[in-house]
């Protein structure tokens, strides 16, 4: 099978790379070589700019593929240019969507592919549901081979799961005050992204994906509490946490808002019978605990990445400083 990724050296993505090819797939990637990555042998690489949609028409002329996936599509008019670029070259188009498109907050838990589709929080989300309504009228109108793919909160040994990264893990370490959204027992899912991969390559060229959409996440459920604590103890420290509002929090970072009420204040955990009805191998087998260790383990070896947010450091101080102050005793 012969498959392009555009992307491919990502967060979620690369796991996939190694998993397509350790199942036989001959895997090109197109992207612009611009990772520290490394990749499996027998990968081929074509460096190009997929938003350079002349240069990539020549770049790949006279080819065709089994299943092409864009990892890196978030608008409708780049999902429209990838329809022009593929329609007639590809058995299968995966367009990466994002489990933040459902319903939110869910009216029921726990959320199913059928879940209906709106966020009015996140931008970022309602740009992927246009992308997906694009794409099934596509499909429903002459047939382009679409699969849609919802991720949740997939993450690698370099992804820590806050908005402020390293920054968080400084204040661990250092004993100061950690924020966690509302009261930290609202329930979330992380998903280590060799777990995703496992669920996602089965889905390539495989006809009984074409026109549906999937989530592929883990079944382990964990409130925010839980995930900080993993964190701090896998960062040999003491978890010093104090809850603000979700709102509250919004209110004072205009990125970090929409992030966090369009998607992590919520409770959402997912039903996975439909991946595992189409893929029978797959099965989220590390847990978050393991996967906090690895995380810190990277950044333990990789002094260059623990970077911390001197900004972001003082927002924080501010931002307890002031709730402790108004807050009701």
């Amino acid at each position: 099978m012969n498959i392009l990724f555009i992307g491919g050296t990502g967060i979620i993505s690369s796991a996939s790379v190694w998993r397509a090819v350790e199942k036989g797939f001959h895997v090109t990637l197109l992207n612009r070589g611009q990772t520290d990555r490394s990749l499996p042998k027998g990968v081929e690489v074509i460096r190009g700019d997929i938003s350079d949609e002349t240069a990539v028409v020549s770049l790949l002329k006279g080819r065709t593929f089994d299943s092409v996936t864009d990892w890196i599509a978030f608008t409708p008019d780049q999902v429209e240019r990838d329809i022009r670029l593929f329609e007639g070259k590809t058995g299968q188009y995966i367009f990466i969507s994002s489990a933040s498109a459902y319903q939110t907050p869910p009216v029921r838990l726990p959320v199913t592919e059928s879940t209906p589709l709106r966020n009015p929080f996140w931008k970022y989300s309602r740009d992927k549901i246009a992308c997906e309504d694009l794409l099934k009228k596509t499909y429903r109108s002459y047939g382009f081979p679409i699969t849609i793919v919802r991720p949740s909160h997939t993450y690698d040994e370099r992804t820590l799961p806050f908005h402020y990264r390293y920054t968080i893990v400084d204040r661990m370490r250092k004993g100061k005050k950690v924020i966690i959204h509302g009261d930290g027992t609202s329930l979330w899912t992380m998903t280590h992204h060799r777990d995703f991969a496992r669920g996602f390559v089965g889905l390539l060229a495989n006809p009984l994906t074409i026109g549906e959409a999937f989530h592929i996440t883990s079944d382990e459920v964990l409130t925010w509490n839980q995930i900080y604590q993993m964190i701090a103890e896998a960062a040999g420290a003491r978890l010093n946490a104090v809850h603000i509002p979700s709102d509250l929090l919004a209110s004072y970072d205009p990125e970090y808002g929409p992030n966090l009420l369009g998607d992590k204040s919520h409770s959402m955990i997912f039903d996975n019978s439909k991946i595992k009805c189409v893929v029978p191998e797959f099965n989220c087998i590390i847990p978050f605990h393991w996967g906090a260790r690895e995380i810190l383990a990277w950044y333990n070896t990789h002094q260059e990445a623990c970077l911390v947010d001197k900004n972001a450091d003082r927002l924080m101080d501010t931002i307890i400083e002031n709730y402790n102050h108004t807050r009701p005793k």
